[in-house]
């Protein structure tokens, strides 16, 4: 008896199944890493459901502290963090987390201990939910370098030094957009109906050059001139083809669709935030890896910010990031 309908791929790439490949590659592998991505994967289904359907469930929390049963209701941002740190402390291949949402290192229990560090914004763009528009997950993964108890310089490291970086984007569909250091950067998307993500997006690469520049030119005056410069050239066509601004103000929404089209994203230094606005360990230097492996170019203004060494775990840097020749051409502009 044969099914109807489309024809079902029983040989499709899934992201456990990638990451399980990716392993056989180096004879010493222990399976942590492929466990620890495991769990972040398992985390960000949960998260994807519920960001589906948050409005239903009143998971805003502007009901108030509980629901019509009485149970206790969390905000997407904070149900997303304790899912991520849930999933990562139980995984035990984590001895040290740092998040977005928590003012101190955490370190995990002797007795749960691995040797990898996770820095992660579990909810980027968490201010743009009651609207609608796209949301996501980044994390970065570093191996422990010190020897005893993990220390908060174990997640002090420079972005180089990144074992695996990803994000996920809840958009139209789920996608989980994953950088190791052996490979490239490939993007799956998830499959509702088998529960898995599903590899649609193999060694994505980024033009050499787009056509779209993405900043909040709403702090035009605050910039540096460098910067001022080098936006009002990409409109003027007398200077060449003119650019096209985009700006979701959702950095995983918009440093996607840059990996994908193309352009340069800018999040600069301002006036009134003299070393930028995003976070170097789990904003910009996940990305600036996930761009460089997909063949762009990532910078802090006047040093790579690959080679940052942070001071804090919650340490900010301007950021210009995207298309090689987009990003060495904005550079050019700084004296």
């Amino acid at each position: 008896m044969s099914q109807k309908g489309e024809a079902f791929d029983s040989n499709c790439m899934t992201l456990t199944r990638f990451v399980l490949q990716e392993q056989r590659k180096y004879k010493g592998a222990t399976g942590d890493l492929t466990q620890l991505l495991n769990s972040i994967q398992t985390a960000v289904k949960a998260i994807s459901s519920a960001v589906r359907k948050a409005g239903i469930a009143q998971l805003y929390g502007i009901a108030g502290e509980t629901n019509i049963q009485g149970e206790v209701v969390k905000k997407l941002d904070v149900l997303s963090n304790d899912m991520f740190i849930n999933m990562l402390q139980s995984s035990y291949t984590t001895c040290m987390l740092v998040s977005e949402e928590n003012e101190t290192a955490i370190e995990i229990e002797t007795d749960k201990q691995g040797k990898y560090i996770v820095c992660f914004d579990p909810l980027d763009g968490s201010s743009n939910i009651d609207c609608l528009v796209s949301i996501g997950s980044i994390f970065g993964i570093y191996r422990k370098i010190s020897e005893g108890a993990p220390t908060v310089a174990d997640a002090l490291q420079p972005g180089r030094k990144l074992v695996a970086a990803g994000y996920t984007l809840y958009g139209s569909a789920t996608m989980f957009v994953l950088a190791l250091q052996s490979g490239g950067v490939n993007g799956f998307t998830y499959d509702p109906s088998i529960g898995e993500f599903v590899l649609t997006d193999f060694n994505m690469r980024i033009p050499e050059r787009g056509n779209i520049y993405s900043i909040n030119e709403g702090y035009f005056t605050q910039w540096d001139r460098s910067v001022q410069e080098y936006v009002q050239a990409k409109k003027d066509p007398t200077k060449g083809k003119t650019y096209g601004a985009r700006y979701v103000g959702s950095m995983v929404a918009d440093v996607h669709r840059t990996i994908k089209y193309g352009g340069i994203f800018i999040y600069p230094a301002t006036t009134s935030s003299k070393n930028g606005k995003l976070r170097l360990l789990y904003e910009c230097n996940p990305m600036a890896y996930i761009v460089e492996k997909a063949g762009g170019k990532a910078s802090a203004g006047k040093v790579e910010i690959l080679d940052v060494v942070p001071t804090a775990i919650h340490q900010r840097s301007p950021i210009y990031l995207g298309s090689k020749l987009d990003v060495e051409e904005a550079l050019s502009y700084i004296k």
